[in-house]
C-alpha cells in the first residue's frame, strides 16, 4: 500500500442506509475477471456480432454512435468501427456504445455456459445479510445494465438479481465521477442522499458520491488496481464483511 494511504478498517462498522449501491469492478468482483476474462471474450466477437445483428435497430444505433464518438465518417465500414472499439478497450475507455455491445456479447456467452461471474468471498454473504436487515440494493457500474444483470444472474451462488432493486450505468445515470449522476440515482430510487450508501474502489467515484451527499465506503482490496489509492479521509474497508448495514 502506498505510503500515507489510509489503512482499511480492521473492525466491523455499523451503518444505517435505505439503499446500498455497489460498483462492480474492484469492489464486488476482481478487475481481472472483467477487463481480463470478459474483455478477451468480447474482443474477437465484436465484428462478427455486428455483422450477425446489423439489421437490428439497436445494433445500428450503437454502430452509429461509435462512428460519431470516434470521429469516423457516417458510412465508415464495420472494420473501422471495430478498430475504434478495440482501441477503446485497449485504453479501458468507458464508452457507452462499447459497453452496450460488450453487454450483449457477454449475455450470449453466459447463456452458452462459456462465461462465469466472479465475486469476492465476502460479497454474497454481505449482500444477503444487508438485504435481510431491510437494506435495498442497487448497482451502479460503467458496464451496461444488460451486462450487470447478466453478471448477477450467474454468480457462483446462483441468480442474485432478485436481491437487486435497481441497475444503473453511464447511459441511464451519467458518468460515475460526476456528483450529478448520484443525484439522478437518488431521484430514481426515491431516497434522500443521507440514506444512500455507495461502495466503490475508485477515489473519484467516492468523492463524487460524497459531493452529492451520500454515505460512502471505499473498498481497498489487495491486488486490485486502486489498492494504493488515496481516499481523502473517506471511510475505507478491506471488504464488505467490514460493514454491518441495516435499514433505518
Amino acid at each position: 500500500m502506498m505510503a500515507g494511504a489510509p489503512a482499511p478498517a480492521t473492525t466491523v462498522e455499523q451503518l444505517t442506509a435505505r439503499f446500498a449501491v455497489l460498483d462492480i469492478e474492484g469492489t464486488t468482483s476482481a478487475a481481472e475477471a472483467i477487463v481480463g476474462d470478459l474483455y478477451r471474450y468480447a474482443r474477437p466477437r465484436l465484428g462478427p456480432w455486428i455483422d450477425a445483428h446489423r439489421d437490428e435497430p439497436g445494433t445500428a444505433a450503437v454502430v452509429s454512435q461509435v462512428r460519431q464518438d470516434a470521429g469516423l465518417a457516417a458510412d465508415a465500414p464495420v472494420a473501422a468501427v471495430v478498430a475504434a472499439l478495440h482501441a477503446w478497450m485497449a485504453a479501458d475507455v468507458k464508452a457507452t456504445p462499447l459497453k452496450a455491445l460488450q453487454g450483449r456479447i457477454w449475455a450470449d456467452g453466459f447463456e452458452r455456459g462459456e462465461l462465469t461471474a466472479h465475486f469476492f468471498p465476502d460479497v454474497i454473504p454481505a449482500l444477503r445479510a444487508w438485504s435481510a436487515a431491510g437494506v435495498r440494493l442497487a448497482v451502479y457500474s460503467s458496464g451496461s445494465v444488460t451486462a450487470q444483470r447478466t453478471w448477477f444472474a450467474h454468480s457462483p451462488d446462483g441468480d442474485l438479481t432478485a436481491l437487486i432493486d435497481g441497475f444503473f450505468d453511464t447511459a441511464t445515470a451519467g458518468p460515475k465521477k460526476l456528483a450529478g449522476s448520484y443525484r439522478s440515482i437518488a431521484a430514481a430510487l426515491g431516497a434522500t442522499a443521507d440514506r444512500l450508501l455507495f461502495l466503490s474502489d475508485h477515489p473519484d467515484e467516492i468523492a463524487a458520491a460524497a459531493e452529492a451527499g451520500w454515505l460512502t465506503a471505499a473498498v481497498r482490496r489487495a491486488g486490485e488496481p486502486h489498492e494504493a489509492a488515496h481516499f481523502a479521509g473517506h471511510r475505507v474497508v478491506s471488504g464488505l464483511d467490514r460493514l454491518e448495514v441495516s435499514a433505518p
